[in-house]
């Protein structure tokens, strides 16, 4: 089961607990606590404020740290909590780290919106096989080796401008670097042979569209 479809399972477990409505967290003055409560889990209890509306962004450092605090007072009684709230800490381990290939993550993140990862995801992939000006040389792209994200870079570094209008220069360019023989898109020389193709996305002013 991939991500994506644990997100929506365990949304839809939350969604539809039989659990009344949320209510913010109280804390239980008749217990003693050496620790002092955060600032972020007093505005929660203050501004009534439930945990499953976390003010912080899903998923940041601070998000997962009120659910650590909250997890654990919880469980010792000095935060009380009703509704969504306390079916999520007695139903689930959120709050709680776990090992995942070598690596503490957080448990039972996936209790969030389905939109707010996939807009994750956008940002964190980069656009494959969009050839962009910059990097270590004139241009660069990503591409996908064997399952993983590759970055190509290419282009001259000297100066010189791309003479993709030259009828001449094209013909001397793709024998020089003998484009057109079957070189993989993991390689400098099969982008550097296709820039006209790219030209718009590289800010470059040609009609040509075939190899150098």
């Amino acid at each position: 089961m991939n991500l994506k479809q644990l997100i929506k399972e365990a949304y839809l477990k939350f969604d539809d607990c039989d659990c009344g409505k949320t209510v913010a967290p109280l804390i239980n003055e008749s217990k003693k606590y050496e620790a002092p409560i955060s600032e972020a889990l007093r505005y929660h209890v203050e501004n009534k404020l439930p945990i499953t509306e976390n003010v912080f962004r899903a998923g940041s450092l601070s998000h997962i740290t009120l659910l650590l605090e909250t997890r654990q007072l919880f469980e010792k009684g000095i935060i009380v909590l009703n509704g969504k709230d306390k079916w999520l800490f007695e139903n689930t381990d959120l709050g709680h780290y776990g090992d995942f290939e070598g690596k503490m993550v957080p448990l039972d993140l996936p209790l969030i919106m389905e939109g707010e990862i996939d807009e994750a995801e956008k940002k964190k992939t980069p656009p494959i096989g969009k050839p962009k000006r910059g990097g270590s040389k004139k241009f660069y792209v990503y591409v996908r080796d064997k399952g993983k994200i590759k970055k190509v870079s290419f282009g001259d570094t000297t100066g010189l401008s791309a003479k993709i209008n030259n009828p001449k220069a094209r013909r001397a360019f793709a024998a020089r670097h003998k484009c057109g023989t079957g070189e993989p898109k993991t390689s400098a020389r099969y982008w550097s042979c296709r820039i006209p193709r790219y030209s718009k996305l590289l800010g470059l002013k040609s009609s040509f569209s075939g190899f150098w």
